[in-house]
């Protein structure tokens, strides 16, 4: 069971509720994403469930099965009304959040920088948008993107230990390494279970309302395909109710200037946040 938290409002409830999901690179409860939900929400009503999660590169099933663990102790509880448990998922959350959704009763969802295309290849485009920004250019891009696919491949087990390590070889003396998101040394890459995890199926089973939140550029991913797998998912699912927000001036986050920083947080996404779990939560 994970360690958690519970924020709630005043008042004897029973209350909604939102679990926060979090992103890759933050285990914490205190995420200051999910700090940001513990402040708004509670005095709007909704509690806040925060907890940490195992660790780092937890497969997809491990974390799906952790949150069915939090939201089993919520419905226990007589001051959280079990009909409006709702989640909020950031980055990789966005992923493990419609995989709860697909396996147990939630009231919403509350996505940010939900991917649509496989963890692979958000990668990809991700360090390769970076390199770019970095100033290296296309050329650099591609070459990042030749090594990653080699690499890719051997932790398919389609390609040897050896193959991958020439990938790297080939690039780990360039300036623009540090942009690929790789060992210097292929026998120190982890395992990746859910590399190819397609999220588009997922995604069409998903009935409850859903509230997608996607920056004016996404330094690691591809806003309009992955607002565009939601689309098809919602249509298939005959889902009418999923809401996109693009949040001007913000990124994978939604922060203003790519800060990871509560005083960063866009006034407009705070502002949509909040009025739409007050509708959603009056209704469900």
């Amino acid at each position: 069971m994970p360690t958690s938290a519970l924020d709630l409002p005043t008042g004897p409830g029973p209350h909604p509720a939102i679990v926060g999901l979090h992103p890759a690179d933050d285990a914490s409860r205190d995420h200051y994403l999910f700090r940001h939900l513990a402040k708004v929400l509670p005095p709007r009503g909704i509690a806040v469930a925060r907890f940490d999660r195992r660790g780092d590169d937890v497969p997809f099933d491990d974390q799906t099965a952790d949150v069915l663990d939090v939201i089993a102790e919520l419905r226990r509880r007589p001051d959280i009304d079990a009909s409006r448990i709702g989640l909020w998922g950031f980055s990789q959350g966005a992923w493990i959040a419609p995989l709860v959704a697909s396996r147990t009763d939630v009231a919403f969802l509350v996505l940010v920088a939900s991917v649509g295309v496989t963890p692979a290849a958000q990668m990809l485009y991700g360090t390769a948008k970076h390199v770019c920004a970095a100033g290296f250019g296309d050329g650099a891009a591609d070459r990042v993107i030749a090594a990653r696919r080699a690499v890719d491949e051997y932790r398919r087990g389609r390609a040897s230990l050896a193959d991958a390590q020439r990938a790297i070889d080939a690039i780990k003396g360039e300036p623009f390494f540090a942009h690929a998101y790789l060992p210097a040394d292929a026998g120190a890459l982890g395992s990746w279970p859910d590399m190819d995890f397609d999220p588009a199926p997922v995604f069409a089973k998903v009935t409850v309302p859903v509230l997608l939140f996607y920056g004016e550029d996404d330094e690691w991913q591809p806003i309009d395909d992955s607002v565009a797998a939601w689309r098809r998912a919602a249509e298939r699912a005959g889902n009418r109710d999923v809401t996109v927000v693009r949040l001007p001036g913000t990124g994978h986050a939604p922060t203003r200037g790519r800060r990871a920083d509560i005083a960063a947080i866009d006034p407009v996404y705070e502002r949509e946040l909040a009025a739409w779990l007050m509708r959603t939560t009056h209704s469900t």
